[in-house]
């Protein structure tokens, strides 16, 4: 049957459109996005009292303001992240639900955001106390879990898990680190002289931001393999991320850090400031501290980066090409030619002998 320009079979008609709606062609779900918002939202609850402990615990006045502002930093990234989490979780259930419509999930990831935003603003008026750096604190802690919504919207949730899960372990590490400082310090020539207490702060936070980025990659790859097993499980046909996904997802963590201290800057900067002009120490130390996020956030977004790719290239093989010599041996019946249907045995097998005068004198 001769097919008409312009037209399609019904039955090939029929496949493409079972093609566009096989499983193999959706995007893939995030795996364990629900636990991720737990842990998230355990880890945010965690930050959100040791500063109410330590600002409530200090003297009323300026030493409140220093604190608020030294706690500020960690609430936002933590705040960013579960924002992230419960967002991602958010998207996976419309998906589930509703299929993959990418204005509905985006929705879903920014209310997802705005209600952990509002939950946690809700939490700081109602138990710290009522100052102005206390409504600085649950503004700029809102803003940053429905800026981390809108990052937990993008169509490939595999990778936003990896960066979730890599960030959440950075964050973690981050605090743990602190217990390590003094051996460090010590470690690093750290003496009486102001100078040897510079060396040794700087080489203490390199050590902490290389680290750190080494764990970063190897979360994000170690979760990317992790949802890639699980896809196949589900579906043979499941499409393989490609190495962009890995490099994101590496240098993920690093990018929430820099936009953690970017929304420091602009939501907490009447807190900043305060901290800042209580004494010409303090401007330093915020001035210092500031500078240091940021050269922590660089180092670990390149080392994560470069962590996960060299860790994704390791699993892949050699390459291939047409070009190479295929060494197997060439079978006999592909060199006989397939036109003498006439040759005996006799002949065939002459026609291969090494010794000219073995074969047969007609040939």
């Amino acid at each position: 049957m001769t097919k008409q320009p312009g037209r399609v079979p019904a039955a090939e008609s029929d496949d493409a459109s079972a093609d566009a709606a096989s499983p193999s062609s959706r995007p893939l779900p995030a795996p364990g996005a629900a636990t991720l918002a737990l842990l998230a939202l355990g880890w945010l609850t965690a930050m959100l009292w040791s500063t109410r402990e330590a600002i409530t615990s200090a003297a009323a006045g300026v030493t409140a303001i220093s604190l608020s502002a030294f706690a500020l930093p960690g609430v936002i990234s933590a705040a960013l992240v579960a924002g992230a989490a419960v967002a991602l979780a958010a998207g996976n259930l419309l998906a589930r639900r509703y299929g993959d419509w990418a204005t509905l999930r985006f929705a879903g990831a920014i209310g997802g955001g705005m209600l952990v935003g509002l939950a946690a603003a809700l939490a700081i008026n109602l138990t710290y106390f009522d100052t102005s750096t206390t409504n600085v604190i649950a503004g700029t802690t809102a803003a940053a879990a429905i800026i981390g919504g809108a990052v937990a919207g993008a169509r490939t949730a595999p990778a936003v898990g990896a960066v979730v899960t890599a960030a959440l372990g950075t964050l973690i590490f981050v605090v743990a680190f602190s217990n390590a400082r003094d051996p460090l310090f010590d470690l690093f020539g750290a003496g009486d002289s102001q100078e040897s207490l510079v060396n040794a702060a700087k080489w203490v936070s390199r050590t902490e931001s290389l680290v750190a980025g080494l764990l970063a990659g190897l979360l994000a790859f170690g979760y990317l393999t992790w949802a890639r097993r699980r896809a196949l499980r589900h579906d043979p046909a499941a499409p393989a991320l490609r190495w962009p996904a890995y490099l994101l997802a590496g240098a993920g963590p690093g990018l929430l850090l820099l936009l953690a201290e970017l929304i420091i800057r602009v939501g907490g900067r009447s807190l900043l400031d305060l901290a800042s002009a209580l004494s010409e120490a303090d401007a330093v130390a915020q001035t210092s501290l500031g500078t240091s996020r940021v050269d922590n956030g660089i180092w670990v977004l390149f080392v994560g980066a470069l962590t996960a790719l060299i860790a994704f290239g390791r699993t892949l093989g050699p390459a291939h090409t047409d070009d190479e010599p295929d060494d197997s041996p060439e079978p006999v019946a592909a060199r006989v030619d397939p036109e003498d249907d006439e040759a005996s045995p006799a002949e065939t097998f002459g026609a291969f002998d090494a010794d000219p005068a073995k074969a047969d004198p007609s040939r």
